[in-house]
């Protein structure tokens, strides 16, 4: 992927200037060529380079979208792109990346001060500023304030919430290792900010989704959990009878494929299928099933046999060589264009450490959950807890751009929401309630698909349970 500081300096070598919107788009495609290609078809007397200098450029009347492929295109997260960790300087380049891409999002909103000059300039104090910084801790006090170790690359400022402002419902959320904006005023000794507002990266009130200009609909399902004896076979059966009716042209899974071998204690005696090659072989077989015309994006999850840490890499060719040829195996997270419509797709292990740290969070609700990601334009906010990360030197974690879905897996609750024109969609699972799930009171929704027509972004939740 090429950087962003390259990019700008390769157009102002050429005396141009770019549009973010351009700039995001070359970020995304990732190709020196394709920049090259861009900067020797400017016109004469160019200033600014925007989209319609751009090829392929497939327009609506709500905006601009580029669409190489007509039907699937993988912009990030496509089988071979996940890197490892090797250095402890990848570490540090992986939160400076998550600071540097989600403050400037901020940044298009309100004006900031960097830390080290709020603390260290005294015509700051007692005077309304804003700071804009990563959680590096948060803690509630004796007497019930919230304070917030916020940090920048210059320095770092606490942060009181008290309790009785109308701010400190928004702090109650504040996770670690997030980026917020914090609106206040320092005080006189300049050790403490008190805050009036909290802001977000969020995505933009003014967000209009994209839509496709042509007929097309996409199926979303996960956690299949293929090898279980809490496989649901015969909804399947009546799922995949019903596939060739839905009209379809897509079908996305989200996440644990196979319920894998070693998950858990005891999982052994929970499995039908005790051979690892066996789960995924016969995974194949019911995809073969699958009308040919219907395009399969696979991805992974924690139960599949790839690395446990984010980003998952696409599972390996030697469990995955039968497959149809009309599957597309794609990493955890991706985002994909189908049509233009862009879709994130993540299998949502972060839920679990969302739900631990927000109040009033639950299970049954993982479309709360995905917009907690949308306002933070992030995936897995807080690192080191039950959701491993790998600290590349980019944060593929960050959701930038802004997609049309949200599609998400793993807590087997369905769920839909739509918040400032994103359509976050959780289907459940094809398993029915586990032993681990009953000690901890969680209730799947199981056997459900969750049909999505591109042209108007409009979901329809279709239910295969068969009835008791």
């Amino acid at each position: 992927m090429l950087a962003e500081q390259e990019i700008v300096e390769r157009f102002l070598k050429t005396r141009l200037q770019v549009h973010p919107e351009v700039l995001s788009y070359l970020r995304e495609k990732g190709d020196p060529a394709l920049l090259d290609r861009i900067i020797a078809g400017i016109p004469p007397g160019t200033v600014v380079v925007s989209a319609r200098h751009l090829p392929d450029l497939h327009r609506e009347k709500d905006g601009a979208r580029f669409v190489a492929d007509p039907s699937v295109e993988v912009i990030s997260g496509g089988k071979g792109t996940t890197g490892s960790t090797n250095r402890f300087e990848d570490f540090f380049q992986y939160f400076r990346d998550r600071y540097t891409r989600l403050s400037e999002i901020i940044r298009t909103r309100t004006t900031a001060i960097p830390i080290e000059a709020l603390v260290k300039t005294t015509r700051y104090r007692q005077q309304e500023a804003t700071a804009i910084g990563m959680v590096a801790e948060v803690r509630t006090t004796g007497k019930g304030n919230r304070l917030v170790e916020l940090e920048d690359p210059t320095g770092q400022i606490t942060v009181l919430f008290n309790r009785d402002r109308p701010v400190f419902a928004d702090a109650e959320r504040i996770l670690p290792d997030e980026v917020i904006a914090v609106r206040g005023k320092l005080s006189e000794d300049g050790r403490l900010f008190f805050a009036e507002q909290l802001l977000r990266p969020d995505v933009p009130v003014s967000h209009a989704p994209f839509t496709s200009d042509r007929e097309g609909r996409a199926v979303f399902i996960s956690d299949i959990h293929m090898g279980s004896n809490t496989f649901l076979e015969a909804e399947w059966r009546r799922f995949t009878d019903w596939l060739p009716e839905s009209g379809a042209s897509y079908l996305l899974v989200c996440g644990d494929l196979v319920d894998g071998i070693g998950i858990y204690p005891g999982q052994q005696e929970e499995l039908v299928i005790r051979d690892i090659y066996e789960q995924y072989e016969r995974l194949g077989q019911l995809l073969a099933e699958v009308p040919p015309e219907i395009r399969i994006i696979l991805s992974p999850g924690n139960h599949d046999v790839v690395r446990g840490a984010e980003p998952q890499p696409a599972l390996p060719d030697e469990f995955t060589r039968s497959y149809p040829k009309n599957v597309l195996q794609v990493e955890n997270p991706c985002l994909l264009s189908l049509q233009g419509v862009r879709v994130l797709m993540y299998h949502g292990r972060s839920i679990d450490d969302m739900i631990g740290m927000i109040p009033g969070a639950s299970y049954a609700h993982p479309e709360q959950m995905m917009v907690e990601m949308l306002q933070r334009r992030h995936l897995a906010p807080t690192y080191g807890k039950k959701t491993p990360i790998s600290a590349e030197r980019q944060d593929r974690l960050v959701i930038s751009p802004v997609p049309e879905i949200l599609h998400t897996g793993h807590i087997h609750t369905c769920g839909l929401t739509r918040y400032r024109g994103v359509l976050g969609i959780n289907a459940g699972t094809w398993q029915s309630q586990t032993a681990f799930q009953r000690q901890m009171n969680i209730n799947p929704t199981p056997a459900r698909a969750v049909v999505v027509d591109l042209r108007t972004l409009e979901p329809r939740i279709m239910e295969f349970l068969q009835a008791a």
